[in-house]
């Protein structure tokens, strides 16, 4: 019996960098956190997935279009029917977010899992914050009203102001747009969104406020 005793002793005294590493990450999970580095793939402009981790992030605060997604251009009609410009604002989301990280490791702080086994978390990389980036350039808004650290709801009413990204665009509200498309395949078309728009029960950014503006007749 003291023979086993000592074994089992001299075992996990051979291996306490691999106990305290148990322990540091049992630590951080209990604690809800948890770290992320690596190279990544960029799926859309709020989610990334990093393979040797095999793990999906994504932007904690952030929303933005839905890679299928389609925005219009209030500015620009096609010259035969007259119709509104579509802007592809889910693909240049996610080209706008491939193109801040390049090919620079992401380091990401963790803490929430949906059952969908996707981790929301604030991510950097060169050490800057990619969803205050996003915000900054106006390819995604904050869910909630205001923004609770790092200048958020500054950056984003600094985007709005300017306009840009999706802010010069009619956008359906993404929320709606989800529960309302039902293809949501990265084949659909522009028109899909368009109707969508008509029926919309929200408008987010200031093109709809211009267009409520514009008078009911123009021939007087």
């Amino acid at each position: 019996m003291i023979r086993k005793v000592t074994f089992a002793v001299s075992v996990l005294l051979l291996v306490p960098g691999q106990a305290r590493a148990a322990d540091l990450m049992d630590n951080q999970m209990a604690a809800g956190r948890s770290i992320v580095k690596g190279r990544v793939a960029v799926i859309d402009g709020r989610t990334l997935w990093f393979a040797s981790a095999r793990q999906l992030v994504r932007l904690s605060q952030i929303e933005g279009c839905e890679l299928p997604q389609w925005a219009f251009d209030p500015k620009s009609t096609h010259p035969r029917d007259g119709s509104l410009t579509p802007v592809p604002c889910g693909a240049l989301a996610k080209a706008w977010l491939k193109r801040t990280i390049g090919n620079r490791v992401v380091r990401c702080s963790v803490g929430f899992r949906a059952k969908s086994g996707v981790v929301s978390g604030k991510c950097s990389a060169a050490g800057r914050d990619l969803a205050h980036e996003m915000l900054r350039v106006g390819w995604a808004r904050l869910t909630t009203p205001f923004g609770n650290d790092n200048g958020y709801s500054e950056a984003q009413g600094d985007a709005v102001a300017a306009r840009n990204g999706m802010w010069a665009t009619y956008v359906l509200d993404m929320t709606e747009w989800r529960r309302k498309a039902i293809d949501q395949t990265t084949g659909r078309r522009p028109l899909a969104d368009l109707n969508l728009l008509s029926e919309r029960r929200s408008g987010i950014s200031p093109p709809f406020a211009d267009m409520r503006r514009q008078p009911a007749r123009r021939d007087r």
